[in-house]
């Protein structure tokens, strides 16, 4: 069995992240999917997420092509996560190229092209436009 794993925030679940995550997927036989918790987005992005972990972890648990879903506490981790979960390969958007390929020596380290014009941050700003 080929295990796969990536990680992110998947906050206002998209089409982009639907992509990404079949995509992943169609790497191997099994997708291991590090959820951000609410502490490190806010870490990494200054906001809250719109969604909280849990609903974000249900939403993503749903998915029929994503076979485990486990907290992301951690960006330091990451090496301990993939060994942890016997990942063969690592899986992360092309935004990140060059970023993840310290792990070349425990997984191969895949970069897959996102979805053009697609992003969370340009849903939110869309929405608040609305209001």
């Amino acid at each position: 069995m080929r295990r796969i794993i990536t990680f992110g925030t998947f906050d206002v679940l998209h089409i982009g992240h639907i992509r990404i995550l079949k995509r992943a997927k169609a790497h191997g036989d099994h997708l291991t999917v590090g959820l951000s918790s609410d502490e490190l987005n806010f870490s990494k992005k200054g906001r809250n997420p719109i969604y909280s972990f849990d609903a974000r972890l249900e939403l993503l648990s749903s998915l029929r092509f994503v076979d485990e879903v486990f907290k992301e506490e951690s960006l330091e981790q990451k090496r301990v996560y993939i060994i942890k979960h016997h990942a063969d390969v690592l899986v992360m958007g092309n935004d990140w190229e060059g970023r993840f390929d310290e792990f070349n020596d425990i997984c191969e380290v895949i970069y897959l092209p996102r979805t053009p014009s697609v992003s969370t941050t340009e849903i939110i700003e869309i929405i608040k436009e609305q209001q």
